[in-house]
């Protein structure tokens, strides 16, 4: 590793390149691993894929809650993909190398999702405290106007700091080793790769991954704190469970993404390890990602039905196009 290193790097010993460390120096063991994480990358992307076409195309999902979700669902979409086909190509392959440029355009795209996921689920909870603490009002409070400002605000937050993050870590000296011990280029393991004295970088992304994750965990919290007080006054049992049930989803995909977000990003530096890191990475990459569509359309019976609604549409318009070209087989032939 170290003489590929080498070539990659010019007179002033500037590093050009980076290269990704192996999972594994056993080949059945990545063999195995990528088979896996294969899997789980096709899940996630057709469940998002389904449940973002499913919202599209049914218009009794065209509501406030189902407009968040689409946007997760694209959200979903990108995260992964801006990650697991340059995993998967170097866990099957010795190119495991990757250009400077490229490994910032990576963590560019990767932090631009990840910090807009976090916002986008501010503003999904914000959305069950408006339907549940104030139903009367919530069909003029959350017009189309401002869920469309919310969804915008989330995406621009991420990109503002994507690039700021990006350009503060890219604006570096890297100097050698050029290997990073991780799966794609997070923040933490190319910090480590720069020259010199990173302790003020690092301070700095450590206060941009706070306030970016905290604050709107804190807005999350306080949602449902008011969303708690409101159901348990309320005098109807069943009322209760339904206002309940149409937040467990959102709760469930929110401690998943938080829960190894902070675990990840906001533990002391001297509890890390790059085994632990790659599996805690691994779970909010491709686990969460592919496990969300699944919460959303087993705990919600609108989506599981909009889904059977897509998938039988599409079915019979595929049906109909072979019996087309049935019929006009025989014609052909028969012309001749």
């Amino acid at each position: 590793m170290n003489l590929s290193c080498s070539q990659w790097q010019d007179n002033s010993e500037s590093v050009k390149h980076f290269a990704f460390a192996k999972f594994s120096a056993a080949a059945e063991q990545c063999l195995l691993l990528f088979t896996l994480i294969l899997l789980m990358f096709l899940a996630s992307l057709t469940g998002n894929a389904l449940i973002a076409l499913a919202i599209c195309t049914n218009p009794t999902l065209h509501t406030p809650m189902y407009f968040f979700l689409a946007n997760l669902s694209l959200l979903e979409i990108g995260y992964t993909c801006s990650v697991i086909p340059k995993m998967l190509q170097s866990l099957v392959s010795e190119a495991r190398g990757i250009s400077l440029e490229g490994c910032a355009t990576q963590m560019f795209f990767f932090t631009l999702f990840a910090i807009s996921e976090c916002c986008l689920l501010a503003a999904m909870a914000f959305d069950r405290y408006m339907a549940i603490c104030s139903p009367l009002h919530y069909a003029t409070r959350m017009s189309r106007g401002l869920c469309a400002q919310l969804a915008v605000v989330s995406w621009a937050v991420g990109c503002v700091v994507g690039l700021g993050q990006t350009n503060y870590i890219f604006s570096l000296n890297f100097c050698g080793p050029c290997e990073i011990d991780h799966f794609f280029c997070d923040l933490p393991p190319i910090l480590a790769l720069a020259c010199g004295d990173t302790s003020r970088n690092e301070a700095a992304v450590f206060v941009v991954a706070v306030l970016c994750i905290s604050s709107p965990f804190l807005l999350i919290i306080a949602s449902y704190g008011r969303i708690l007080a409101a159901v348990l006054i309320m005098p109807s049992p069943e009322g209760r469970r339904k206002a309940l049930s149409t937040c467990s989803s959102h709760l469930l995909v929110v401690t998943l993404f938080y829960g190894s977000g902070s675990v990840t990003y906001l533990r002391p530096k001297a509890s890390h390890s790059p085994g632990t890191d790659k599996l805690l990475a691994l779970f909010y990459t491709v686990v969460t990602s592919m496990l969300n569509p699944i919460i959303y359309s087993l705990r919600n019976k609108e989506v599981k039905a909009a889904l059977w609604r897509t998938l039988w549409k599409k079915a019979l318009t595929r049906g109909l196009m072979l019996n087309r070209l049935s019929d006009r087989v025989p014609l052909f032939f028969f012309s001749f």
